[in-house]
């Protein structure tokens, strides 16, 4: 229950502090500190996402300009830049990785009975994929991608039906989206979408053993006999339904099970796309539809770049660069959180403006959410190119 404490304190209360803290013990993350904590460090950072500041710079000054209120926000005191910029570059960053982690478990189970997609299928549907993170090479030399050219991946599993992230890995571009592969194991019965860069029949054939369907594009190049053909539906899209194997060299060795292939249209977009599954039950055109619905992926990525601050950063350093992706992701989860214990009718987008240009009001957020002036505003398509004036 609100008691007039401004909306940014009200959104932290449903912030864990006893397993923050935890954290900040298992990795010795206040040790010498003077003055600024890691939960303070974490509040000036989620300040500086949630109010959509564009730098360091510009978070501090914020803060400093409002150093009245920042007691009643827990903070205290003003920060400098310098110390901020510090704090980032030092502390450990998986202090912020573990809270954000425990934050998608406590949201993962507030949606369990959720399903955002139109398909009646009783295990999870999950869609793996990656996004690259361009940056300066001259500036973050130490994250590897290109001859010319620096980046970071940010490797999601997200689970279809909430909308959720199941695992997260950050790395440097230039570790290949196959090898995440290894890196998580799925419940028996769950449905694993994923796009042909994840083609590794060694990895693959691991899944189907531990009862995970998977629904993958398959490769051009890809050599295989036919051993059965199922019933089509041209009408609907399937122009074929196979049982094969496959019979190249290493392949066949990789995986000496069937598969089934399905060659299907899509009327959308006009083109002609191949799945291999390891489900032989499910009717073709549900295996069409859940990679279909793997787009819910790229929508989460489009999203996160933005809404949250991923993609100009406020430190140079890996430990810096590592410590804003999680704050922003926890800050993600966050709002989740907030907006499925509260029972909020706005979407995730308007609740962020909300947040951003009311952070320092009194306003109950539940309140907040409810006013009769807020109007249902579409996201904006950044479709018009963006002029840069020298």
């Amino acid at each position: 229950m609100n008691k007039g404490k401004m909306v940014f304190a009200q959104l932290m209360e449903f912030a864990p502090w006893g397993v923050f803290k935890y954290g900040v013990k298992r990795y010795n993350g206040d040790y010498n500190n003077k003055g600024l904590t890691c939960w303070k460090q974490f509040l000036c950072m989620a300040f500086g996402q949630l109010t959509h500041r564009e730098s360091l710079s510009d978070t501090a000054l914020c803060l400093k300009l409002q150093k009245d209120k920042l007691y009643h926000l827990g903070i205290g005191r003003p920060f400098s830049k310098s110390t901020l910029s510090k704090a980032n570059e030092k502390r450990d960053w998986r202090i912020f990785r573990d809270f954000a982690l425990k934050l998608i478990d406590q949201a993962r189970e507030l949606c369990k009975d959720d399903n955002l997609l139109d398909l009646k299928l009783k295990g999870k549907v999950y869609a793996l994929d990656a996004t690259t993170i361009d940056l300066c090479l001259d500036v973050f030399w130490w994250a590897k991608f290109r001859s010319t050219k620096a980046a970071i991946k940010l490797h999601t599993l997200l689970d279809l039906k909430t909308a959720i992230p199941e695992y997260i890995f950050i790395t440097d571009g230039s570790v290949h989206e196959v090898n995440t592969l290894d890196y998580f194991s799925l419940p028996a019965g769950s449905y694993l979408v994923m796009d042909k860069a994840y083609i590794d029949f060694a990895r693959l054939r691991q899944f189907a053993r531990e009862r995970t369907n998977f629904v993958i594009r398959a490769k051009t190049n890809m050599k295989y006999r036919v051993l059965d053909r199922g019933v089509t539906a041209k009408e609907k899209g399937v122009l074929c339904d196979q049982t094969i194997v496959l019979t190249g060299t290493l392949t066949s060795k990789n995986y000496p099970e069937c598969l089934r292939r399905i060659r299907y249209f899509d009327t959308e977009t006009g083109k002609t796309l191949i799945f291999l599954t390891n489900n032989f039950k499910i009717s073709a055109l549900t295996v069409a539809d859940l990679y279909r619905n793997r787009w819910g992926i790229e929508l989460f990525f489009k999203w996160i770049k933005q809404h949250l601050k991923i993609q100009t950063f406020w430190g140079r350093s890996e430990n810096a660069v590592r410590t804003q992706v999680w704050i922003a992701i926890a800050m993600y989860v966050l709002v989740i959180i907030v907006k499925k214990q509260l029972k909020l009718t706005p979407t995730l987008y308007e609740i962020l403006q909300l947040i951003s240009i009311s952070a320092l009001d009194r306003t109950s957020i539940k309140k907040l959410c409810l006013s009769e002036d807020i109007q249902d505003v579409k996201e904006q398509n950044y479709i018009q190119l963006i002029m840069n004036v020298l």
